[in-house]
């Protein structure tokens, strides 16, 4: 959908393909999740949605953006799924009951605003969040197919953001399609006990989405920020179409909050500021309060006590709270890190509890907890092992030491910045160990 070098002398047909690239990544997950609600099937549906963005290339540029662009496109994608419907017999029944109102309307005529019932749009996106967050699908497909239908993203986008060849993400992307049509995975949000077992599905793939955009596992960025925002924007939509979930509102909580911070975690040659050596003048506000919102509504409806989601934004609201890194209420950190642990073990929590425990409680006790994760099968290639033990032991001046497990920690890092940022450090110790 670029625009050709000579554009420029033509800058009547520009307008109408800039409103075409805006509108079509705006409104392409409410359009694929409406037409989906027809067809019953993902893969046609965003197949549908493109055949609408062909239809407005053609025709915008000659006759003008329309006042509602997004109604025009959803009418035309809708439009063409009825036809498709009506070419396939064993869909007579769902025609006559779905495309009666949409057959009898003229062409392209645009909707009125008020004319599209919100609850029901958001009831179509929140089945297409569900869909393509569900089980049967491996994480990495989760997260190309909720970036390609959500998140709106080429194919070249979310091979950059999870650093993979365009036809991996091709692939990942058809066979979860195909996987979810093979398996008849229903085109609905599930209730009961099945709902609550999905919603941890999608829960997930968010926040690995977002965690992969805050820090990069590998390549020369040690942030991605386009990810973040879809994570985000997710969580925002997904809150607003479950409310009364305190999870959601916990996970949404989370990722404002760690938003906030990202103006300060990158220098001026995009090197990580670590959380100690970030100015916090920097710090986004407005995201500071609305994570503080979030956390207060997940509280509200929150029954038999925080989930993980809520105990890691609580954590996120006591560095968000505090005026300086040493100022930040350490020993809270630590106890909700322990809650954390006991909801959901990890050996990962543990690492980041022993770190919390050595602010409370200094880094010879931290150092005990992080050397009795040395055996972890999980730990072996983390290099946040390494890292943080080195940090404990240069604390503690062990300088020689300190060294050696920074310098392990950047040969296990698959992110060059993060690998400049930890032999920094290690040429920092003093060889000596004084």
């Amino acid at each position: 959908m670029a625009v050709t070098a000579h554009s420029s002398e033509h800058p009547r047909q520009d307008a109408p393909r800039n409103a075409i690239e805006t509108v079509f990544r705006i409104e392409s997950p409410r359009l694929i999740a409406g037409v989906a609600r027809i067809v019953r099937d993902v893969g046609i549906a965003e197949e549908l949605a493109q055949d609408a963005l062909v239809a407005a290339l053609e025709q915008w540029p000659k006759t003008g953006v329309p006042d509602n662009p997004g109604a025009w496109l959803t009418t035309t994608a809708k439009r063409r799924a009825i036809d498709l419907v009506r070419r396939r017999e064993r869909y007579a029944r769902k025609l006559e009951e779905m495309g009666r109102d949409l057959e009898t309307a003229p062409p392209h005529v645009d909707e009125p605003a008020d004319s599209v019932d919100p609850d029901h749009i958001d009831d179509d996106l929140l089945r297409l969040v569900f869909t393509a967050c569900h089980p049967v699908l491996s994480a990495e497909a989760r997260i190309a197919l909720t970036l390609r239908l959500l998140g709106g993203l080429t194919t070249a986008e979310i091979a950059r953001a999870m650093l993979v060849p365009e036809a991996t993400v091709a692939q990942r992307v058809v066979r979860a399609k195909r996987t979810l049509a093979a398996k008849g995975v229903a085109f609905e949000v599930p209730y009961g006990a099945e709902r609550e077992a999905r919603l941890g599905s999608v829960l997930e793939v968010i926040y690995l989405i977002f965690n992969e955009g805050y820090a990069a596992t590998a390549g020369d960025d040690w942030l991605r920020p386009s990810l973040c925002e879809d994570a985000l924007r997710l969580a925002r939509v997904l809150a607003g179409l479950m409310p009364r979930e305190a999870e959601v509102h916990g996970l949404a909580a989370l990722l404002e909050l760690q938003t906030s911070r990202a103006a300060a975690r990158t220098g001026p040659k995009g090197e990580p500021v670590l959380l100690a050596d970030q100015d916090r003048r920097h710090w986004n506000r407005p995201l500071i309060r609305r994570g503080f919102a979030a956390l207060a509504r997940a509280r509200a409806v929150s029954t038999g006590g925080p989930g993980p989601y809520e105990l890691q934004a609580a954590i996120a609201a006591c560095h968000a709270n505090a005026a300086s890194y040493e100022e930040t209420d350490w020993p809270q950190i630590a106890a909700l890190y322990g809650l954390l642990a006991a909801r959901t073990p990890s050996p990962v929590i543990e690492l980041n509890r022993a770190v919390a425990v050595s602010m409370a409680s200094g880094p010879a006790q931290a150092l005990r907890l992080v050397d009795a994760l040395a055996d972890e099968p999980a730990l072996k290639d983390y290099h946040l092992l390494p890292s943080v033990r080195g940090d404990l032991l240069a604390r503690l001046g062990r300088g020689a030491e300190a060294r050696a497990e920074f310098e392990r920690a950047a040969g296990l890092t698959r992110n060059e910045r993060e690998r400049e940022l930890l032999l920094g450090r290690a040429e920092s110790c003093s060889p000596s160990g004084v």
